[in-house]
């Protein structure tokens, strides 16, 4: 098992800047997702850890050697693509094969690496099978097994499930932690999809504009984003700007209840707001929850007009707007409601002082 360390990395493409000064340090066996929007820079630095894009500026070390001008294949490196990448006229075998024949192995040595990686991902069965007689998910696992035959020291994972049903993408989620869990290699997933990230993860860099914006375990990355981008990224979210209200309240800037009055905000966290012109804090929409009738509370309650009701199965996700200004998205269990809230329909809502987190960065 080994770490990797990318300090100072920019990579410039003409006037374009994908990477601009990224530090990150991945531990020894750990599974690490580098999640963003497309364009954000992910797979581009994935590509300068694997060697197959050199860095315009900065380093990358694994387990402490330098490797920055080293070719991919002296960096003991198994990477697994988006589109799997598989040779089309060559059997199962001899596709996971191949990167050991490079090596000049024999032929004894390479039918049991085969006949064990394939026996690691489930697929022992298929050896003579060719690549289009496959489901996705198969030509996945085959990909995954190949890069895992040349006994790598870390694995790099491209987006490789980008291209599965969406049942088939989760139960390959859950192989692909088990897999990963069971040998304990150093492994480095690219993925725009933040629930994939958050399953499989122990921990996330979020990338946007060139720069990671944050690096946290899942649930830190979810529960306590650091700015306005990964919690809106990880996610959706209620954002409000506020303003030092009464008694230790906080008054959202536009969000009101009535004409001149705010929306108060009590929370269990401190924020400073003396110096800052725009002080953010944050509502998780699954946090809100309905109460029967109204409440006297003056802050962290508030009642709303249905505007509109999205039924996704196992819970409804509500948008509602505040009597002056101002909306609000919810997310309630299917319980809740014999029938789902309908347009024009009022509800009283109210949260917890825990659940509204101040943003330390605007951005």
């Amino acid at each position: 098992m080994m770490s990797i360390t990318v300090k100072e990395i920019s990579k410039q493409f003409g006037d374009n800047t994908a990477l601009n000064q990224v530090d990150l340090t991945i531990k020894e066996g750990e599974f690490f997702s580098l999640l963003g929007p497309s364009g954000c820079g992910k797979t581009t630095l994935l590509n300068i850890i694997a060697g197959f894009l050199p860095a315009t500026t900065g380093s990358v070390s694994i387990n402490g050697k330098d490797v920055t001008n080293l070719p991919p294949y002296q960096r003991k490196i198994g990477m697994v693509f988006q589109n799997y990448a598989l040779f089309p006229h060559l059997s199962v075998f001899d596709n996971v094969a191949y990167g050991l024949k490079v090596k000049k192995m024999s032929k004894k040595a390479i039918k049991k690496k085969v006949e064990e990686v394939l026996k690691l991902v489930h697929l022992e069965e298929f050896t003579k099978r060719m690549p289009h007689q496959l489901s996705g998910g198969q030509q996945q696992r085959v990909a995954i097994a190949r890069a895992l035959a040349i006994e790598p020291s870390v694995l790099l994972l491209d987006e490789p499930l980008s291209n599965l049903d969406a049942k088939l993408r989760k139960e390959m989620q859950t192989e692909l932690r088990l897999l990963q869990q069971r040998i304990g290699i150093t492994t480095v997933l690219v993925t725009h999809d933040q629930e994939e990230a958050l399953s499989l993860s122990d921990r996330i860099g979020v990338l946007g504009d060139g720069h990671v914006k944050q690096v946290d375990a899942p649930l830190t990355i979810y529960r306590q984003p650091k700015n306005r981008f990964v919690a809106e990224f990880i996610g959706q979210v209620n954002i409000f700007e506020v303003e030092a209200g009464m008694d230790g309240t906080f008054a959202a800037k536009h969000h009101k209840v009535a004409k001149n009055q705010a929306l108060l905000l009590e929370s269990a966290y401190d924020l400073d707001t003396n110096n800052e012109d725009k002080s953010l804090m944050m509502l998780r929409p699954e946090r809100i929850q309905v109460a029967g009738a109204k409440g006297n509370k003056e802050s962290n309650e508030v009642e709303v007009t249905v505007v509109h009701t999205n039924y996704i199965g196992d819970s409804l996700r509500v948008h509602a707007s505040l009597a002056e200004q101002g909306d609000l998205l919810l997310h309630i269990s299917d319980t809740v409601f014999e029938e789902p809230p309908q347009p024009g329909e009022t509800l009283y809502l109210y949260w917890n002082s825990t659940d509204i987190i101040p943003l330390a960065d605007k951005e």
